[in-house]
């Protein structure tokens, strides 16, 4: 007889202990062997989730707890990669909700939050990190509360069961009066208030794709939730595509998650999440069912992309010198390959074979995947992120965000002022006691393209920015964004120190001496509206009377340091961002090419 089962997903906002707490929930369950080197955050396996401290891939474990399986997916907090968590939402039946006891919702709370209500889940709240000084969990949950009265939440879905704890130090409560011990209640939330999955073992198969995984050995691997019937290693099987095409197969491999580690499977019935191998083409949504009694379910609707950005080979002076793959066909086939697992990537072929349209949920969901193929060797450029418009009842519209900004009070006046500049409309205003000002506005998403870097400056670095997509709204006219020029290189060749010195007046540099640069390369930013172009290879004439050492105890302004999300924010409508595997430069456009764009 098979064991009882809850999915059960974990949801909430970027940084507020999703992982961490998947990590006690794994420690207590007994997977890990005594004395075993455990990491942090194990559920974040890719190097770019540990190095950001972010979770952007779904992925889902399994634990025992008295004899039930408890199947638990780490979802990402951040808005961008909401095409992971609005698809394996569908793999469960209830959802653990986390909040930051000293920031309480978030905007990707609401976000996350959102997608689950729709779903119908009943959420279990969970108020994390009440061990920080100065924090009010009581205030966390009457926010919580708030929020789900906003979001729609029915009489049920209101009513939730609230928890406290300290991911960090393993443990969980029912009220903050009880003595801290361990995850125990929570594992016993999760049995009492998320219900076992529905599903007749006795109806034909239907298993829903809703994550892709590849394996040198097996090939592609399907991982989703048996919604109805059996499922066993070794039969013949269906896959019913998008396009209502039924291809016929054999499950060649049938897998189970126990823990971290996958084990094999000889079967597993309706309720149960399995990965399984041997349809090559399937794809997110599609349904494996039987072969003589093809049933589909729907498919998974996504939200559509609001970014746009152009991807093309790169043809730069210093192209080829850097990357591994740098042909058309290679960065296509790449892209391609990313469409089969990202399900809220689009990509679009041009009218030019060395251009490719590609189009994602933000700034972030782009970045990473840039940032992933020059890891992968891939060398290209790419063009100025632009809002994707659209036409509803005959009006052109644009994609809006709710933004909320913690401030300083000193940077409160200054933010106000640059977002009101860029069409952002306030809509709460709140002053802690603690010295800062939290801050709420709607505004044109094209308005945050490069607000990050300017908010960074305006707040010295304290101030904290989130935001997620709110909806499309008839177009609010023509906005400025940048109001300075840049400083571009005069020549080809190796930036001195005597001409970076020399030029010092002219603004901003993103270079160090040394650097090469060429013709049409950004190095800085011009202390003016116009652009300055400037021989920054220029060496000082030395005779017998000044030597090279000279210059020894002169010390230059610190460069800015231009990482891949700043000049992507940076960029303008003629501008590019070349991106190799050693290095990422920013270059400006020619007239002449400018004119073909």
């Amino acid at each position: 007889m098979s064991l009882p089962i809850r999915n059960v997903a974990i949801i909430a906002h970027v940084d507020h202990g999703k992982t961490t707490l998947v990590d006690a929930l794994l420690k207590q369950s007994g997977i890990f062997r005594e004395g075993e080197d455990v990491p942090t955050c194990v559920m974040d396996s890719n190097d770019l989730e540990r190095e950001r401290g972010i979770t952007i891939l779904a992925k889902n474990t399994a634990v025992r707890y008295q004899d039930t399986l408890i199947n638990i997916v780490d979802t990402p907090g951040h808005a961008d990669f909401g095409g992971e968590v609005e698809r394996v939402l569908g793999m469960v039946d209830g959802c653990i909700l986390i909040v930051d006891a000293n920031e309480g919702p978030m905007p990707q709370t609401r976000f996350v939050l959102k997608k689950a209500l729709e779903k119908g889940l009943r959420p279990i709240v969970v108020v994390n990190k009440i061990d920080r000084p100065n924090v009010d969990p009581n205030l966390a949950v009457d926010k919580v509360f708030d929020l789900f009265v906003e979001l729609g939440a029915d009489d049920d879905q209101c009513d939730f069961t609230t928890l406290f704890a300290s991911g960090m130090q393993g443990f969980a409560k029912e009220s903050l009066e009880d003595e801290d011990k361990d995850m125990q209640p929570l594992f016993e939330a999760i049995l009492h208030h998320v219900p076992p999955p529905a599903g007749d073992v006795n109806k034909p198969l239907q298993l829903q794709v809703t994550t892709l995984d590849y394996s040198e050995y097996l090939g592609r691997i399907v991982i989703g939730r048996i919604h109805n019937g059996v499922i066993k290693a070794g039969q013949q099987a269906a896959l019913v595509k998008d396009t209502g095409a039924v291809v016929k197969g054999k499950i060649t491999k049938l897998l189970g998650f126990e823990g971290l580690k996958r084990v094999e499977l000889n079967e597993a019935s309706a309720g149960n999440i399995v990965a399984v191998a041997g349809f090559a083409d399937a794809n997110i949504g599609e349904t494996v069912t039987l072969a003589d009694d093809p049933q589909a379910l729907p498919l998974i609707k996504v939200d559509e992309p609001t970014l746009q950005m152009t991807f093309s080979v790169n043809d730069s002076p210093f192209a080829g010198q850097e990357g591994t793959f740098v042909t058309s066909r290679q960065i296509r086939d790449r892209l391609m390959r990313e469409l089969e697992t990202n399900v809220a990537l689009r990509v679009e072929e041009s009218d030019s074979a060395e251009k490719f349209l590609v189009s994602g949920r933000g700034e972030l969901h782009l970045g990473i995947l840039i940032e992933t193929m020059r890891r992968e060797g891939y060398e290209f450029q790419v063009s100025q992120p632009q809002v994707i418009y659209r036409e509803i009842n005959g009006q052109p519209c644009e994609p809006y965000e709710y933004l909320v900004l913690d401030v300083p009070e000193e940077a409160v006046g200054s933010s106000i002022e640059r977002l009101g500049q860029r069409k952002g409309e306030m809509q709460d205003m709140q002053t802690g006691s603690n010295g800062r000002t939290q801050l709420e506005f709607v505004i044109p998403a094209r308005g945050l393209i490069g607000f990050r870097g300017e908010f960074i400056r305006l707040s010295r670095g304290e101030g904290i920015m989130n935001h997620s997509f709110l909806e499309y709204r008839p177009f609010s006219g023509e906005l400025a964004t940048r109001y300075n020029g840049v400083i571009t290189a005069f020549e080809e060749g190796v930036a001195t120190f005597y001409a970076l010195k020399n030029a010092e007046d002219r603004g901003v540099f993103f270079i160090t001496p040394g650097t090469k640069v060429y013709k049409n390369m950004i190095i800085g930013e011009s202390n003016r509206p116009q652009d300055v172009e400037i021989n920054i290879c220029k060496t000082k004439q030395l005779t017998n009377h000044r030597s090279a050492t000279g210059d020894e105890l002169v010390q230059l302004q610190s460069p800015v340091d231009m990482s891949l999300e700043r000049a992507l924010e940076y960029i303008g409508p003629d501008e590019l961002v070349e991106i190799t595997p050693k290095s990422i430069r920013l270059r400006k456009l020619p007239v002449k090419k400018l004119a073909k764009r």
